[in-house]
Protein backbone atom coordinates (compact mmCIF):
# COMPACT_ATOMS: atom_id res chain seq x y z
CA UNK A 1 0.00 0.00 0.00
CA UNK A 2 1.29 3.51 -1.46
CA UNK A 3 1.86 5.94 2.01
CA UNK A 4 -0.08 9.28 0.75
CA UNK A 5 2.21 12.61 0.96
CA UNK A 6 0.77 15.15 2.96
CA UNK A 7 0.15 18.06 0.73
CA UNK A 8 0.77 21.17 2.54
CA UNK A 9 2.74 21.63 6.11
CA UNK A 10 1.68 24.97 7.86
CA UNK A 11 4.47 27.03 9.46
CA UNK A 12 2.96 29.65 11.61
CA UNK A 13 4.04 33.13 11.50
CA UNK A 14 6.14 34.00 14.92
CA UNK A 15 3.72 36.43 15.74
CA UNK A 16 0.51 34.15 15.05
CA UNK A 17 2.09 31.61 17.40
CA UNK A 18 2.38 34.63 20.02
CA UNK A 19 -1.05 35.81 20.03
CA UNK A 20 -2.40 32.05 19.89
CA UNK A 21 -0.14 31.60 23.24
CA UNK A 22 -0.87 34.46 24.46
CA UNK A 23 2.34 35.73 24.64
CA UNK A 24 2.25 38.65 22.39
CA UNK A 25 2.40 42.09 23.77
CA UNK A 26 -0.65 44.19 23.89
CA UNK A 27 -1.41 47.09 21.64
CA UNK A 28 0.83 49.81 22.44
CA UNK A 29 -0.32 52.73 24.41
CA UNK A 30 1.35 56.01 24.97
CA UNK A 31 0.56 55.85 28.74
CA UNK A 32 2.87 53.01 28.63
CA UNK A 33 5.88 54.77 27.09
CA UNK A 34 8.51 56.51 28.90
CA UNK A 35 8.38 59.87 28.13
CA UNK A 36 10.97 61.52 31.09
CA UNK A 37 10.10 64.98 32.64
CA UNK A 38 10.09 66.68 29.73
CA UNK A 39 7.35 64.93 28.13
CA UNK A 40 5.85 64.57 31.25
CA UNK A 41 5.46 68.58 31.75
CA UNK A 42 4.64 68.86 28.15
CA UNK A 43 1.88 66.63 28.80
CA UNK A 44 0.04 68.21 31.51
CA UNK A 45 0.48 71.73 30.16
CA UNK A 46 -1.30 70.40 27.03
CA UNK A 47 -3.73 68.65 29.45
CA UNK A 48 -4.25 71.81 30.81
CA UNK A 49 -4.45 74.19 27.72
CA UNK A 50 -6.09 71.95 25.60
CA UNK A 51 -9.92 72.78 27.70
CA UNK A 52 -12.06 75.07 26.91
CA UNK A 53 -11.71 76.39 30.22
CA UNK A 54 -8.93 77.17 28.83
CA UNK A 55 -10.28 79.05 25.83
CA UNK A 56 -12.67 80.84 28.01
CA UNK A 57 -9.84 82.11 29.80
CA UNK A 58 -7.80 83.15 27.08
CA UNK A 59 -10.41 84.99 25.37
CA UNK A 60 -11.07 86.89 28.67
CA UNK A 61 -7.73 87.63 28.78
CA UNK A 62 -7.40 88.64 24.95
CA UNK A 63 -10.44 91.29 25.45
CA UNK A 64 -8.63 93.20 27.79
CA UNK A 65 -6.57 94.57 25.47
CA UNK A 66 -9.42 94.98 22.50
CA UNK A 67 -10.55 97.92 23.71
CA UNK A 68 -7.29 99.54 23.27
CA UNK A 69 -6.48 98.57 20.13
CA UNK A 70 -9.92 99.72 18.81
CA UNK A 71 -9.36 103.06 21.04
CA UNK A 72 -5.99 103.14 18.87
CA UNK A 73 -7.91 104.05 15.73
CA UNK A 74 -4.87 102.53 13.20
CA UNK A 75 -6.18 99.66 11.37
CA UNK A 76 -2.93 97.66 11.63
CA UNK A 77 -2.77 97.57 15.47
CA UNK A 78 -6.72 96.06 14.90
CA UNK A 79 -5.67 93.80 12.51
CA UNK A 80 -2.39 92.34 14.44
CA UNK A 81 -4.51 92.43 17.65
CA UNK A 82 -6.99 90.19 15.61
CA UNK A 83 -4.19 88.21 14.46
CA UNK A 84 -1.67 87.36 17.42
CA UNK A 85 -3.80 88.20 20.15
CA UNK A 86 -7.28 87.10 19.78
CA UNK A 87 -6.61 83.97 17.06
CA UNK A 88 -3.63 83.02 18.04
CA UNK A 89 -4.90 82.92 21.88
CA UNK A 90 -8.11 81.76 21.57
CA UNK A 91 -7.45 79.05 18.31
CA UNK A 92 -5.01 77.25 20.59
CA UNK A 93 -6.84 75.14 22.85
CA UNK A 94 -9.85 75.07 20.91
CA UNK A 95 -7.62 73.33 18.27
CA UNK A 96 -6.11 71.17 21.04
CA UNK A 97 -9.35 70.03 21.92
CA UNK A 98 -10.55 69.18 18.93
CA UNK A 99 -7.39 67.00 18.17
CA UNK A 100 -8.19 64.88 21.73
CA UNK A 101 -11.45 64.53 20.56
CA UNK A 102 -9.57 62.80 17.31
CA UNK A 103 -7.24 61.24 18.96
CA UNK A 104 -9.41 59.47 21.14
CA UNK A 105 -11.73 58.46 18.50
CA UNK A 106 -8.36 57.13 16.59
CA UNK A 107 -7.77 54.91 19.66
CA UNK A 108 -10.95 53.68 19.74
CA UNK A 109 -10.64 52.50 16.04
CA UNK A 110 -7.04 50.95 16.26
CA UNK A 111 -8.47 48.72 19.47
CA UNK A 112 -11.44 48.03 17.63
CA UNK A 113 -8.75 47.11 14.82
CA UNK A 114 -6.41 45.05 17.24
CA UNK A 115 -9.94 43.46 18.24
CA UNK A 116 -10.47 42.37 14.44
CA UNK A 117 -7.23 41.19 13.92
CA UNK A 118 -7.27 38.97 16.84
CA UNK A 119 -10.77 37.19 15.55
CA UNK A 120 -9.15 37.16 11.87
CA UNK A 121 -6.56 34.99 13.60
CA UNK A 122 -8.88 33.20 15.62
CA UNK A 123 -10.87 32.27 12.60
CA UNK A 124 -7.84 31.55 10.36
CA UNK A 125 -6.68 28.90 13.39
CA UNK A 126 -10.21 27.48 13.21
CA UNK A 127 -10.04 27.20 9.51
CA UNK A 128 -6.54 25.70 9.43
CA UNK A 129 -7.75 23.05 11.92
CA UNK A 130 -10.86 22.33 9.34
CA UNK A 131 -8.85 21.64 6.58
CA UNK A 132 -6.37 19.42 8.57
CA UNK A 133 -9.57 16.97 9.54
CA UNK A 134 -11.01 16.67 6.09
CA UNK A 135 -6.96 16.12 5.11
CA UNK A 136 -7.06 12.93 7.41
CA UNK A 137 -10.25 12.20 6.32
CA UNK A 138 -8.94 12.57 3.24
CA UNK A 139 -5.83 10.38 3.13
CA UNK A 140 -8.22 7.98 5.46
CA UNK A 141 -10.49 7.92 2.24
CA UNK A 142 -7.64 7.58 -0.46
CA UNK A 143 -5.96 4.53 1.83
CA UNK A 144 -9.43 2.53 2.12
CA UNK A 145 -9.60 3.25 -1.78
CA UNK A 146 -6.06 1.78 -2.06
CA UNK A 147 -6.94 -1.26 -0.25
CA UNK A 148 -10.30 -2.13 -2.08
CA UNK A 149 -8.30 -1.79 -5.32
CA UNK A 150 -5.92 -3.40 -4.13
CA UNK A 151 -8.22 -6.38 -3.01
CA UNK A 152 -10.20 -6.59 -6.45
CA UNK A 153 -6.57 -7.27 -8.33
Amino acid sequence: MARVATVFEHIAHPHTRDMLAGSAPPPPKVDDERIGFNGKLGLLLTTIVGTMWAAYLFTALALVSFPSAIRSGNSIVIVAWVAQTFLQLILLPIIIVGQNIQAKAADRRAEQTYKDAEAILHECSQIQAHLAAQDDAQIKQIAELQKLLGDLR
